[in-house]
């Protein structure tokens, strides 16, 4: 018998050469490397869509030594750009492609997406210290023996304090953007995400 699945996958590949060659005028990605990433892709998630739990699993495999689910979450929002709870191939190059091949100002966008937790356009300091702690958890306690409880929270006052610019308690994106292109310190720390992804 047919099934949703199979027939999701017939729609998949019917609709892939288009697919790819659309991507690749829309990501920084060759048709080579389109190709090579659809595979791994399909490897691991044969339906062409990935959901949540499928994500944070692939994504634990990465960091075996810290508790990846809670970062792997917010990630999950931030590539799933339509928010219907799937990421599909379209999602996952689209996201890619501007954290390996973006600008500056793509690579901070994104990372603006993915620290604004409830998406309204505004980080507050709760967002940024729920996403720290996050990646405190990741990266395990091997990696930050010496950090005390409260290190993420510090973090955060000091970041935020800097970004805040006209001190309304929220972070805009041009706030944001302005903060990590000035301070050398601020990129390195949000570009976390760089090494992590």
């Amino acid at each position: 018998a047919d099934t949703v699945e199979d027939e999701m996958e017939m729609a998949t590949v019917r609709h892939r050469p288009e697919a790819l060659e659309l991507l690749e005028a829309q990501s920084k990605f060759t048709k080579k490397e389109l190709q090579i990433l659809y595979r791994g892709f399909k490897n691991e998630c044969p339906s062409g869509v990935v959901n949540e739990e499928t994500f944070k699993e692939i994504y634990s495999q990465f960091f075996p030594q810290g508790d990846s689910t809670t970062y792997a979450h917010f990630l999950f929002n931030a590539f799933d750009t339509d928010h219907n709870g799937s990421v599909s191939f379209e999602d996952f190059v689209m996201g890619l492609s501007i954290l390996l091949r973006g600008t500056v100002q793509e690579k901070l966008n994104w990372a603006f997406n993915l620290y604004d937790i409830n998406k309204d356009g505004y980080i507050t300091k709760e967002e940024m210290l729920d996403i720290m702690k996050a990646i405190y958890d990741m990266m395990g306690k091997c990696t930050y023996p010496v950090l005390k409880e409260d290190a993420p929270r510090q973090h955060v006052e000091t970041f935020f304090q800097k970004m805040d610019k006209n001190k309304d308690g929220v972070v805009t994106i041009d706030e944001f953007i302005e903060s990590c292109q000035k301070d050398e310190n601020i990129m390195r720390s949000m570009q976390l995400f760089e090494n992590v992804i």
